[in-house]
């Protein structure tokens, strides 16, 4: 009987922490343990080393001495990756630290990268990371991109192209397909109608700042679900603009499907390669949103694209956006058959289904000499 792969994913935090790196190796990691042995490394927020067990899996979070360039420094990573009975370490990058604790515990089994995104806003330590960085992708099996738009403009992905597979991030399209309908109604009665979502951290890249001075030229409600820390500068942007009694910051919520179906229109207004891909995009679409989002050289025009799933707009352009906004909040055909076509994108491209069985493949032909050695000792 053959044994079941055991893979170690390593990633920066893991749920309740939040964030899309979070949400993404949450979601696959439970997923893939149906197939193989899945434990989860990652930092914990305080000082102490956490392990637990959730949805079946053991998770560990490693505790954090200090915190560098909004990185964490975990003294006990290295050992911990070291001492894993792992055949595969599935390792989710952008995660500088992690890295080092990788390279410093000196494994070398097959490994598998998640290139979520380039280190955009720390340039002068991403330069100076960069050597060690290649290093470490170098002894990658494959390196995993979210999309080929990604792949083909990271100057780090170009330079390992031959290791680079593409997977695009795959979502539970039926949990956003039907949402409770008394939540919605009570979201419209409150906000509605003509409104426009917006969710993600309050963070520089998502380009908040952009959208809030969009609603100056549109006839419409706007609602941001998340939270960050630009929460205060976007209330006052509001204020400052006059558009405080149209501009709601929610905060978080438990559940996002109802404000995806409650919607006119879903907007990301991001402005840099950080937002490398934008799952809240899918999530929207899958219930049938239209999207207005930007046109970054990154995957975030790949997973909706323009005339067919939404309006693509420049970034960092307010006039752009505000009128994308106004012409799907004032064309409920458009509306329609934009948001029917989303629906069935994220159904036919995105499926989670597709994601885990890809994944699969790879973690099975990195680690085949691996289990051939383990069913042939004597090899």
């Amino acid at each position: 009987m053959t044994r079941r792969l055991r893979v170690l994913h390593v990633g920066k935090f893991y749920p309740p922490h939040r964030g899309g790196m979070e949400s993404h190796v949450q979601t696959l990691a439970r997923e893939l343990s149906a197939e193989v042995d899945v434990e989860v490394l990652v930092s914990n927020d305080g000082r102490q080393t956490v392990r637990e067990t959730l949805d079946g899996m053991p998770v560990t979070r490693i505790g954090t001495l200090a915190s560098f360039a909004s990185a964490s420094v975990n003294p006990g990573m290295a050992r911990a990756i070291r001492q894993a009975a792992a055949d595969v370490v599935h390792f989710h990058h952008p995660n500088p630290t992690g890295v080092l604790s990788y390279l410093a515990s000196g494994r070398r089994g097959p490994l598998v990268v998640t290139y979520h995104s380039d280190i955009i806003r720390q340039r002068v330590l991403g330069a100076a990371f960069a050597p060690v960085l290649h290093r470490f992708l170098r002894g990658a099996h494959a390196i995993l991109a979210s999309s080929p738009d990604y792949a083909a403009s990271s100057p780090v992905l170009r330079r390992h192209a031959e290791r680079v597979r593409v997977i695009p991030f795959g979502i539970d399209a039926a949990s956003f397909e039907r949402a409770d309908a008394e939540e919605v109604a009570e979201i419209r009665a409150r906000y509605g109608p003509r409104l426009v979502v917006a969710a993600g951290r309050l963070v520089y890249y998502k380009g908040f700042d952009y959208l809030v001075r969009a609603m100056g030229a549109v006839d419409g409600r706007l609602v941001i679900l998340g939270d960050g820390p630009l929460r205060r500068a976007l209330q006052a942007l509001a204020e400052e603009l006059g558009v405080g009694q149209r501009v709601t910051l929610a905060g978080a919520v438990p559940e996002l499907a109802p404000w995806y179906h409650a919607a006119d229109v879903f907007a990301l207004p991001a402005v840099a390669r950080s937002e490398a891909f934008g799952l809240v995009q899918l999530e929207a679409m899958a219930a049938g949103t239209p999207v207005v989002n930007t046109r970054l050289d990154s995957g975030v025009p790949f997973v909706s694209r323009d005339g067919e799933t939404g309006i693509t707009v420049p970034p960092a352009d307010a006039d752009a956006l505000a009128a994308a906004l106004r012409r799907l909040l004032n064309d409920a055909a458009l509306r329609r058959r934009l948001g029917d076509a989303a629906r069935e994108r994220v159904r036919r491209e995105f499926s989670l289904e597709g994601m885990v069985a890809d994944t699969l493949a790879v973690y099975r032909e990195a680690a085949t000499p691996v289990m051939d050695v383990s069913r042939n000792p004597s090899r």
